[in-house]
């Protein structure tokens, strides 16, 4: 039996639960942002995105778009909070859930726990109590991979669902730009109009030899994508590689006044450290110059730092390893974690210095 497999995809999900929590804010243009020159954007409800704002825009251009934007500073500890609510309805249906962000996963529901007959109804579902239970709305799509069902989340946003069953595949594929195929960005999308490949249609027409030796390794996989072919699975509770937190000055700054925002950044960090059930042996601090060159210095401790004023301590040493002279001027500063492990498995390490 083929498998079935939704993308659940929260609609301007920021944006949105500021708006929910504020009836102040409901149809108006709200951007999630900081103000300022080196600020962007985080979400855009889908009034403002009427006037051309997104994601990672800068905020100032939001602004120019969208005079009459109402920004609200982003409040990630309320989004990660409601998140875990979405994620307490998905796993009334399956234990196989693959999140991406805070709002985004997949969930395989190939068998479900509810005993719904079909994906398409196990995916309505799902919506519905979003619906009631949290007064956000969720788009959907549902297919037989991950890859086709992430298409088909976005077919139909904001607040849709919309389903690609296998023998339609082909007739929802092929006429589609290469563009929206994953990977494939902007470096791609020419490399392939210069062989004359725009569509999904046209790209089926190479074969693997020619993609392989075009794209390298990449290239079997435009191989797969073009046939609609996604075997990789929904990996529930995929561990943490790295966590980190970074923050832009409104105004650049010496070497010397970072440590106020460093301090700031390592108690945010420790907080959300703490919300891990391994545990980082590596701290990196990263740096991004005036003239933007990004610099990092990493330490991997003996021990785990064991509280956030040793992690402070532990970010401002590496401070002291960055070196560009004293009149060099930084725009934004950083700290990570990294090296994750096992609790039992932090002991007893050597120090190491990279």
């Amino acid at each position: 039996m083929g498998r079935k497999i939704i993308h659940v995809d929260m609609d301007a999900f920021y944006a949105s639960v500021e708006q929910r929590d504020d009836p102040q804010l409901r149809g108006k243009p709200v951007i999630v942002a900081w103000k300022g020159n080196r600020s962007v954007v985080c979400a855009a409800s889908y009034e403002a995105r009427a006037f051309g704002v997104r994601s990672a825009m800068p905020a100032v251009r939001a602004q120019r778009l969208c005079p009459d934007g109402v920004f609200m500073p982003p409040d990630f500890p309320r989004y990660r909070a409601v998140s875990k609510n979405v994620h307490e309805i998905f796993k009334r249906h399956t234990d196989l859930i693959e999140p991406l962000s805070l709002d985004e996963a997949y969930l395989d529901v190939t068998q479900n726990k509810t005993g719904l007959p079909t994906a398409t109804l196990v995916a309505r579902t799902i919506r519905e109590q979003i619906r009631q239970e949290l007064s956000l709305t969720a788009s959907a799509g549902v297919a037989s991979n991950k890859f086709l069902a992430k298409l088909a989340s976005d077919w139909r946003k904001p607040d849709g669902l919309f389903v690609i069953q296998p023998e339609e595949a082909d007739a929802f594929l092929l006429p589609l730009p290469v563009g929206r195929l994953p990977g494939v960005g902007k470096v791609t999308e020419e490399k392939l109009a210069k062989i004359r490949v725009q569509t999904v249609s046209e790209l089926r027409g190479l074969g693997f030899a020619a993609l392989e030796d075009k794209f390298g390794r990449y290239g079997a996989r435009l191989y797969e994508l073009g046939r609609g072919i996604d075997e990789t699975p929904v990996v529930p509770d995929r561990p943490t590689k790295s966590i980190s937190v970074e923050d832009t000055f409104p105004e650049d700054v010496l070497l010397a006044e970072t440590e106020p925002m460093i301090r700031r950044l390592a108690e945010n960090l420790w907080s959300v450290s703490r919300k891990e059930s391994r545990i980082a042996r590596t701290i990196i601090l990263k740096l991004k110059t005036r003239e933007f060159k990004t610099l990092t210095r990493s330490h991997t401790p003996a021990s785990p730092p064991s509280s956030r004023e040793e992690l402070m301590d532990i970010a401002l040493q590496l401070r002291e390893r960055v070196d560009l002279g004293p009149q060099q001027r930084y725009r934004l500063v950083g700290i990570g974690l990294s090296n994750f492990r096992e609790a039992e498995e932090t002991t007893g390490q050597p120090a190491l210095f990279e």
